[in-house]
């Protein structure tokens, strides 16, 4: 990997080797190369300028909803974090946010705005960026219901903006091309109670402690729900509810709980948890005949 010997100089943190486990709700997986965490944008659109254009740059959220693979990831891997990636601001019915502010803090501040229609939100254990990746929703609502436009860096570096309907956005897909980073998203409510809007917010939370484990090592929704199917059902129904499976470490199950959740309740890999999700999807097409596809992002080289 000759291309780690010349990386560009940066004003943010740049670290090779590190484990990117901490970095995920999983508290999985292997190293990146590198790991680069910008200062700010430019400082980021001039990393992948002078990166090696052969080299992949993947981006890492909260690692809210990532399985990253035990052999770690290829290339450079960005993870937007602090200040100038998380800032949000309100103007008029608008709300700008960073892509690295949680989709709950942007639900929260609506409610502060008094804006209506962005309280789905607080369900969504993410990003504003992933958000934007895969049109995250919740609760009969998703992220092309409430955005007005979005900015971003392509792989070279160069800034792209897009509206909303450049996305071709369909259920949990986005048109847009994979290698944007998406640095900002503007979204647009409307005019309501302060109160109202902060009551909705703190019945979706509470709905969301009673019904998933938001308490464990989870990666969130782990398969989209097929045409006229519950992914949790089809789950439920073949069996595998609080089963343990083990591929290469301590075991992964889905919750008892929430059979659309994959939990670590322990010791497990990455290995684990992948081979658990793609061994349910053979037994559910198997039984049922319906194909389940994951949610849940995987990234990396197996060990």
């Amino acid at each position: 990997m000759m291309w780690l010997d010349s990386l560009p100089p940066v004003r943010g943190k740049l670290l090779r080797d590190e484990p990117l486990g901490p970095f995920t709700w999983f508290r999985v997986g292997g190293k990146a190369d590198v790991l680069f965490i910008p200062a700010d944008a430019d400082d980021l659109a001039d990393f992948l300028k002078a990166l090696d254009p052969a080299v992949p740059a993947t981006v890492l959220g909260v690692g809210s909803n990532v399985i990253v693979r035990d052999g770690g990831v290829e290339g450079a891997v960005v993870r937007l974090a602090g200040r100038p990636f998380a800032g949000i601001t309100t103007e008029g019915d608008t709300i700008t946010a960073g892509a690295g502010a949680l989709d709950s803090m942007v639900a929260r501040a609506s409610a502060k705005a008094g804006l209506g229609g962005l309280e789905f939100y607080a369900g969504i254990p993410g990003t504003v960026g992933g958000a934007l990746t895969m049109n995250a929703g919740c609760y009969g609502a998703e992220t092309k219901d409430i955005l007005v436009s979005a900015r971003g860096l392509t792989r070279s570096g160069q800034r792209v903006e897009y509206v909303v309907a450049d996305f071709g956005y369909t259920y949990r897909h986005s048109k847009a091309p994979a290698d944007i980073i998406w640095i900002e998203a503007t979204y647009r409510g409307t005019p309501a109670d302060p109160e109202a809007v902060a009551a909705k917010i703190a019945e979706i939370t509470a709905r969301r402690e009673l019904t998933q484990p938001i308490r464990e090592k989870t990666g969130g929704s782990t398969f989209k729900n097929p045409p006229g199917h519950s992914s949790w059902k089809l789950v439920d129904e073949a069996g595998w509810r609080g089963k343990l499976f083990m591929a290469t470490g301590g075991g992964a199950m889905f919750s008892e709980l929430h059979s659309n959740f994959i939990i670590n309740p322990g010791d497990a890999t990455a290995a684990d948890i992948e081979g658990l999700g793609d061994a349910v999807r053979a037994d559910v097409l198997a039984k049922t005949g319906v194909p389940l596809d994951w949610e849940i992002k995987r990234i990396g080289r197996p060990a």
